[in-house]
């Protein structure tokens, strides 16, 4: 079957679609890249090439070697993906040791994975030894999150319990809170590497003033995850501009209920009790 009739193709080009209409995806911002199957991989393996060149990954990721990956291309626009898939996205595998990988399929005339790859990779790597069903990593520039990076203090514990109180299916959505990362330069090994920790405990991990990185096992699973936390932070957003104290929120003990109930497990260290104004 041809690669562009592949559901799991199918899927990433709707995620891709989606986040466009969402408004994250400006020009060539954003990516996304999904860990394939091995039987994805068999699906497609007559339709693969070796013939391009091997290029260094810019870091290790031993735990991927041999591994396949769909992503989207550098400078490419996630508009287009819908519309040219075979010049906007591309499957790449990594070679044995973990730090080359070479285009297989798409990409065509010369184009390279997105320019986030390392980071896309690491974080990979981590999820895949907590769990080999995570295989979606997405990166969006999420409007709203990204405006709050600039009026919220850039700390764990404050994005998570801001976010939680906005909207009660947001703890039951990421229970194991958002992580943050200070601004650093996008694309390096520096800031896949502080990415990477924070995907050790989270699911989501916002990179100051640029966006948020999510992770999941599947496309919908990882488009929800993106959007629940953008639609938490655009009524945050909404609230702020209304007044700088909140009447009335949900309490750290409303948060227990509510873990209870939905038989989740939420971090005390986010159920602190605040200093009033």
């Amino acid at each position: 079957m041809a690669v562009l009739e592949q559901e799991f193709v199918k899927g990433f080009i709707r995620l891709c679609n989606g986040g466009f209409l969402q408004g994250w995806h400006e020009r060539n911002g954003g990516n996304l890249t999904y860990r394939m199957k091995k039987e994805e991989v068999e699906a497609v393996k007559d339709e693969l090439s070796d013939k391009r060149e091997w290029q260094e990954i810019g870091t290790e990721v031993p735990g991927l070697a041999n591994e396949y990956f769909l992503t989207t291309g550098s400078g490419k626009y996630f508009r287009n993906v819908i519309l040219d898939p075979v010049h906007s996205i591309g499957i790449a595998r990594i070679d044995e040791t973990g730090t080359k990988f070479q285009v297989v399929w798409g990409l065509e005339n010369g184009a390279r994975p997105t320019s986030e790859f390392p980071s896309h990779l690491m974080n990979h790597e981590v999820k895949k030894a907590i769990n080999e069903n995570y295989r979606v990593i997405y990166h969006a520039h999420t409007t709203n999150l990204i405006a709050l990076t600039f009026v919220l203090p850039l700390d764990d514990k404050v994005f998570t319990r801001e976010l939680w109180e906005m909207a009660t299916e947001c703890p039951v959505v990421f229970p194991d809170g958002i992580g943050v990362v200070d601004w650093m330069v996008p694309g390096g090994k520096d800031i896949a590497i502080a990415t990477s920790k924070l995907m050790k405990k989270y699911d989501a991990a916002v990179w100051a003033h640029h966006g948020l990185f999510a992770a999941g096992y599947d496309f919908d699973l990882t488009f929800g995850l993106m959007h629940t936390i953008e639609k938490s932070a655009e009524i945050l957003v909404k609230v702020l501009s209304m007044t700088p104290h909140k009447r009335q929120t949900i309490q750290p003990d409303q948060f227990r209920a509510l873990a209870k109930d939905f038989n989740v497990t939420l971090p005390e260290r986010f159920l602190y009790e605040k200093e009033e104004a």
